[in-house]
């Protein structure tokens, strides 16, 4: 930039510095455009003052190169951030991309995965915030989604954590993708159209909603796989309640698997109802 007779002041050159975090790219990228952006003065030179740097440098440029490493590196620390239940932390980053004018949507797309993710059914409230939030932010846009991305990302970050939903659904899809593929038991499979009993589709299946407590013991995986297991809650937040429940149906004395008692009015809706679904 020599061939352009640029002059500095030292406070503009302090600036640059301090909002390109140390990286000089950044800083080297922000005094091109300024110098590109500023005319010539009476004495045949561009000076770069406080005031030139603050009006004429893009904000964007300076703190937040969304083809470089800085995206990255802020949207790694806000993920992170919420997963490690650090609210303060969050809305810092979600402030730095808001201010260097981050989509609101790619930070909603992300707080909706953490709440997935992350927090998952210790907290299922969470992607039901993340969601709304989102549709909120689309329709609002700024200033005011900055309200609803933060409400978001603080209630992610202070939720309880689970990862334990994410962990099942990659150990099956591993599953599905390396080993072969088993069959459905038959009577799991549809039974509504023809001929489908003479195959003995839907012969024995039994109705959960037809036994005490809505649960009766029955083989659902296929028979090469029936010991595997993919959801493993550790009792965080509301998965604490599941764990409960599924310690109440692996004990024999609690479900005894008895049919419940109906009115006729009662097996007829049933008969008629989605048991064979």
């Amino acid at each position: 930039m020599a061939s352009y007779q640029v002059a500095a002041d030292e406070e503009a050159l302090d600036y640059l510095a301090e909002l390109s975090n140390g990286d000089a790219r950044n800083a080297l990228n922000a005094l091109e455009l300024g110098v590109l952006s500023t005319p010539r003065s009476e004495d045949g030179r561009i000076h770069i003052t406080l005031e030139v740097a603050q009006e004429c440098i893009q904000k964007r440029v300076v703190l937040y190169d969304k083809d470089g490493d800085s995206h990255y590196d802020t949207i790694s620390a806000f993920i992170k951030s919420m997963r490690g239940s650090d609210p303060d932390a969050a809305v810092y980053y979600l402030a730095k991309m808001l201010y260097a004018g981050e989509d609101v949507k790619f930070i909603a797309r992300r707080i909706m995965i953490c709440a997935s993710e992350d927090v998952g059914n210790a907290d299922p409230n969470a992607i039901q915030v993340a969601v709304s939030a989102a549709l909120a932010a689309e329709r609002l846009g700024m200033p005011e989604a900055r309200i609803v991305l933060s409400q978001a990302a603080t209630y992610v970050a202070c939720a309880p954590k689970s990862n334990a939903s994410y962990l099942a659904i990659d150990k099956a899809l591993s599953l599905v993708r390396k080993k072969k593929e088993a069959p459905i038991p038959p009577y799991l499979q549809d039974s509504h159209y023809s001929g489908s009993k003479e195959l003995g589709h839907g012969i024995g299946y039994r109705y959960a909603h037809a036994y005490e407590n809505h649960y009766v013991d029955q083989q659902y995986l296929p028979d090469i796989y029936k010991e595997e297991k993919f959801y493993e809650p550790d009792g965080m937040g509301y998965e604490k309640e599941i764990l409960d429940r599924f310690r109440k149906i692996n004990n024999v004395n609690f479900y005894k698997n008895k049919e419940m008692k109906y009115t006729e009015t009662g097996r007829e809706q049933i008969s008629g109802g989605r048991q064979n679904d």
